[in-house]
């Protein structure tokens, strides 16, 4: 892939799609590509995380350490793993292992961190996206609690 060719990638992934070109161009002109072969473990569950993967191409089987983390889910093309990772300090809640030859592309969050540095527009459309979602995942649970405690219909 061409450099042009990540900058779209990134462009399509709504944690980054807001953040501009020139602001893509560091983060894919810093990011680290990686091939892994079916079976191959990115990481495990429990393991530090300190940066973010893109997948690119085949996908990654996200396994749960914990039946409290989560379920088992597929991550595919343009899914990016460990988005939390790329801001704070995180632990993987699940192993992540290539389901076929997979390509991803590992965003460090040093390098995420400087590059919103560089760009405080860029973060400041980061912060604007992220306090969107958490706005709408406030409405969305306090629509599921509503439900909740709703009397049964008999």
């Amino acid at each position: 892939m061409t450099l042009e060719d990540d900058i779209a990638l990134f462009e399509r992934v709504p944690t980054f799609g807001s953040l501009g070109k020139q602001a893509l161009r560091i983060l894919a002109i810093g990011a680290e590509t990686h091939r892994l072969q079916s079976g191959t473990v990115l990481f495990y569950a429990g393991d530090l995380a300190e940066s973010g993967y893109l997948v690119v191409e085949g996908s990654l089987q996200l396994e749960p350490g914990t039946p409290l983390d989560g379920v088992e889910m597929i991550a595919g093309p343009g899914t990016l793993v460990g988005e939390q990772a790329l801001l704070t300090d995180a632990v993987r809640p699940a192993t992540a292992t290539a389901m076929e030859p997979t390509t991803v592309i590992r965003v460090s969050r040093s390098l995420f961190l400087r590059m919103l540095e560089g760009y405080p527009a860029a973060a400041r459309k980061l912060r604007d996206a992220m306090a969107a979602r958490a706005d709408q995942w406030a409405r969305e649970l306090g629509a599921v609690m509503s439900g909740m405690n709703r009397p049964e219909d008999h």
